[in-house]
């Protein structure tokens, strides 16, 4: 029974979400109200909250200590630092990027962010949209998440009206024709009390929209990955030291997109060497295809000379080539970046280094506006930048896909990653 459990659960579909919103929005409160209403805190948990509870005075249980875990959080009220948290439904498996909302933490908010399928943007329902509001929707454009949730809080305070949830849609409705979104969703909340959370609300029989549970549990996300040009980084060549695989020489590594089948053609880059797919290996054994994001071991008929960072695709799209790239970063070392400086750079499984030509316009997220003046790019700037590389790289645009399409610089004095990259 356990066994059959645990593959069952191994087997679930795996969302990734990011809260957004500005101080006091109630981040955290929704999201410890999402664990608490699925049944998803430990007695031990619930117990050192409720302890710690008591010391505010505040009389009630504040379920945002479960994800504000350091001490200056607690003791400001405020997140710093990305908080993550894992649960699970029936339906699928969850995983939460609490994210700061201070503008001084948007390389924070950026991090947790990155690898998300959906954004929850936070709105106050007495303040409605805001300037935050607008930096955090462009960042989860920036960031290519292809859906928004947007969660309008705190709907108690303003005793539950319709029409105080209909103007703030309708004032981020007019923001949304600035951002690359095609999913945008509303759901009138009340984190605090649980209202619309995952129980439906009693006092707002106006909304006949789902759930906020209901649609991260349903929400169709299969469709996010892209499963027409295929992208193979390879991460590590196996040759297993036994006799009984004496010959065995499998690529390992992670499907970034498309699928790959046993006797499919492949081509091999930077070689272009080609050559087929001999089989396709799993933790289980063999498979005869495997498709993104898993991870799995490839091994081709012909003996080629494959490494580390090397690319194996089908002829279905090739991706692009070249060593002068221009990029959207966001920078996140106190450290200001240096024109003409040189960095490490990281893409897929390929480490190479790169020159640091112009910087195009910075970005003012709070109004979107591009300032081309501007050339020096510091701490949680979000810039448009052209770099030059030491050796052509072979990438998509980030648009395309996320993982092909994404890079971070490091210093090469310090080894502090400094910035994070989306190709344009």
């Amino acid at each position: 029974m356990s066994e059959e459990y645990n593959r069952g659960y191994l087997d679930m579909e795996l969302l990734r979400f990011t809260t957004a919103g500005s101080v006091d929005d109630g981040k955290s409160t929704l999201i410890g109200r999402l664990l608490y209403d699925s049944k998803a805190i430990f007695e031990d948990q619930m117990e050192a909250i409720e302890k710690a509870s008591l010391k505010t005075g505040d009389g009630e249980v504040n379920l945002a200590l479960l994800t504000d875990g350091l001490r200056a959080e607690r003791e400001q009220g405020i997140t710093i630092d990305v908080a993550y948290r894992y649960f699970a439904t029936p339906k699928r498996k969850f995983i939460i990027a609490d994210t700061p909302g201070h503008v001084q933490y948007t390389r924070n908010m950026v991090t947790g962010a990155s690898t998300a399928n959906v954004a929850l943007i936070l709105i106050d329902a007495r303040h409605g949209v805001i300037e935050q509001t607008l930096r955090h929707s462009y960042i989860a454009s920036l960031l290519q998440i292809p859906h928004i949730i947007v969660c309008i809080n705190k709907m108690d305070l303003v005793d539950y009206k319709e029409e105080v949830f209909e103007n703030i849609k309708s004032d981020f409705d007019r923001i949304s024709t600035k951002l690359d979104v095609h999913d945008i969703r509303f759901v009138p909340i009340s984190a605090k009390l649980g209202d619309n959370v995952v129980d439906r609300s009693k006092n707002m029989d106006w909304y006949d929209g789902p759930t906020l549970m209901y649609l991260l549990e349903n929400i169709h996300i299969a469709s996010d990955i892209n499963h027409n040009d295929t992208r193979f980084p390879v991460q590590h060549v196996i040759r297993p030291m036994k006799e009984e695989y004496h010959d065995y020489r499998g690529y390992a590594g992670r499907i970034e997109g498309g699928v790959f089948h046993v006797g499919d053609k492949v081509k091999v880059l930077p070689s272009s060497l080609s050559s087929k797919i001999k089989s396709i290996d799993v933790l289980e054994g063999h498979v005869e295809e495997a498709f993104a994001p898993q991870s799995v071991a490839l091994s081709l008929e012909d003996d080629i000379d494959i490494s580390r960072g090397n690319l194996i695709i089908k002829d279905n799209g090739l991706p692009k080539s070249g060593q002068d790239i221009e990029m959207m970063i966001c920078w996140f070392d106190e450290k200001p970046m240096m024109l003409g400086g040189k960095y490490t750079m990281k893409h897929t499984t390929n480490d190479l280094r790169c020159v640091i030509r112009d910087v195009k316009y910075k970005i003012n997220v709070n109004t979107l506006d591009h300032d081309k003046e501007d050339k020096k790019i510091g701490l949680n700037d979000i810039a448009k930048i052209s770099i030059k590389t030491t050796k052509p790289l072979y990438f998509d645009s980030y648009i395309k896909n996320r993982n092909t399409g994404s890079v971070i610089l490091i210093d090469e004095a310090t080894n502090n990653t400094v910035a994070a990259g989306m190709i344009i």
